[in-house]
């Protein structure tokens, strides 16, 4: 499942067919058809255009695609927000954050063991400490169109849009996010557990909201960004998203098949 999540993140466009073509290159016994199993577990899938990649929850409202011709010029005016899989030394944990797009400040961040409604509001919740957006983002994964996590939004008075296409750029800055993350943090420290991989993330995003520098901002980090307009900052540059209760960690169970989008 690593090497899947490293092979996928480079190559989003490959299906199950030629990410096992790739593990059987560097000597790896193993089929597409595990291959396939495995992704469905982790919630990953190709990505390319076609008329119903991302499938929401029956019975949940999908909202128009807002985003087409706008241009980004302000913190706050877009907001969008994803979910990604860690891998760790046993099993694995899905990660949600909400991104500003045009200063790339992540808002919050949230860690757990399922695909529930649940860690999405509450990084939806902590976010909106930190200010309101015009628009937010997502794809039409059930989490984001369920009515729990909509009603929050509408409840500030935020308009909502929805990815209509699973498209790799319609979520470009926070699937550039998701690259870093793992790259710069997750790769390199191979976390054993929960309890590491809370501290790990807690300690990444601090460091890539406040210490990292971003070429497209001429060198500004996301915080001085996200702060030059009149919104409140706390001191560390982000709010702490940290899970309440212990996190149990998903055991590869193939009968489980969870999916993101």
């Amino acid at each position: 499942m690593k090497l899947i999540d490293r092979q996928y993140l480079a190559t989003p466009f490959y299906g199950a067919r030629k990410i096992a073509a790739c593990l059987k290159s560097w000597g790896h016994r193993i089929n597409r058809k595990r291959i396939r199993r495995l992704m469905r577990l982790m919630g990953i899938k190709a990505i390319y255009r076609c008329p119903r990649t991302s499938k929401p929850a029956p019975g949940h409202k999908i909202y128009p695609y807002l985003l087409g011709g706008l241009k980004i010029i302000r913190p706050n005016q877009v907001w969008s927000a994803d979910i990604t899989y860690i891998p760790m030394a046993r099993g694995f944990l899905y990660l949600v954050a909400i991104i500003d797009w045009y200063s790339r400040y992540v808002l919050s961040w949230r860690l757990s063991n399922t695909l529930d409604t649940g860690f999405c509001v509450e990084a939806l919740e902590e976010a909106l400490k930190k200010g309101k957006p015009e628009i937010f983002n997502t794809d039409q994964g059930s989490q984001f169109t369920s009515e729990a996590f909509t009603g929050v939004l509408k409840k500030h008075g935020i308009r909502i849009s929805m990815d209509g296409k699973r498209s790799y750029n319609d979520n470009l800055f926070i699937e550039r996010l998701w690259r870093s993350v793992k790259y710069e943090e997750v790769y390199l420290k191979a976390y054993q557990d929960g309890t590491e991989a809370r501290i790990g993330l807690g300690n990444y995003f601090r460091f890539y909201n406040t210490e990292r520098p971003h070429q497209t901002h001429s060198y500004r980090t996301p915080a001085e960004v996200f702060a030059s307009t009149p919104v409140e900052v706390t001191s560390t540059g982000m709010v702490e998203s940290l899970t309440p209760d212990p996190l149990r960690i998903v055991e590869p169970d193939l009968n489980i098949a969870p999916i993101l989008s």
